[in-house]
C-alpha cells in the first residue's frame, strides 16, 4: 500500500516472483470511468472507489487458500477492512515516503494515467496503518534493493513467508 510513485508495482511485482504468488495491480481493477477521472486530474471520491475495492476484494477471496500479492493504495483505514473481510489473513505493507521523494518520482514517470497534480490529495487522504492492523511500514527513502530487503524483513519478523 502507499500513495502513487512510491514503488508498489515494482515492490509487489517482486515480492510475487521471488514467493512464486499470483501478483494483481489495482490499476487493473479500476472502471474505465476512474481512469478518465484521474487522468483529467480529478480525485476519487468513495463512490468511485466502491467497484474498484469490490473488484479487488474478489480476486483476493478467489486466492485465499493460496495467497497472492496485490498492490493498492489502500489509503484508508475502510479501504483496508474492506479488503481484509475477503481475506481476513491479508497483511499490508505500508511503503513509505516524504512528500518530496514521491513527488520527484512521479515527475520522472511516464505512461500512467495518475497525473502527478493528485499526488497531494492521496498524501491528504492516507490514514497510516494503526497499531492493530496487520501490517508493517517501510521507508522507500534508500535504494530499491533497500527497500526490498527491507520488505522481505518486515514479513520475515510477522512470520509471514
Amino acid at each position: 500500500m502507499g500513495v502513487s510513485g512510491s514503488g508498489k508495482s515494482t515492490v509487489g511485482e517482486w515480492l510475487a516472483q521471488v514467493l512464486e504468488l499470483p501478483f494483481a495491480d489495482a490499476d487493473d481493477f479500476h472502471p474505465e470511468h476512474n481512469i478518465r477521472k484521474m487522468s483529467a486530474g480529478v480525485p476519487l471520491d468513495d463512490a468511485d472507489r466502491e467497484p474498484w475495492l469490490d473488484a479487488m476484494a474478489d480476486w483476493l477471496a478467489d486466492r485465499t487458500a493460496g495467497g497472492a500479492v496485490l498492490v493498492c493504495s489502500a489509503l484508508k483505514r475502510r479501504y483496508r477492512e474492506r479488503l481484509r473481510r475477503a481475506s481476513p489473513r491479508l497483511f499490508f505493507v505500508h511503503l513509505d515516503g516524504s512528500y518530496e521523494l514521491i513527488a520527484a518520482r512521479v515527475a520522472r514517470r511516464r505512461g500512467h494515467f495518475m497525473p502527478s497534480s493528485l499526488l497531494r490529495s492521496q498524501f491528504e487522504a492516507l490514514e497510516p496503518l494503526g497499531r492493530d492492523e496487520r501490517g508493517a511500514t517501510v521507508s522507500v527513502a534508500g535504494t530499491p534493493d533497500e527497500t526490498r530487503a527491507a520488505v522481505r524483513g518486515a514479513l520475515e519478523d510477522a512470520g509471514e513467508r
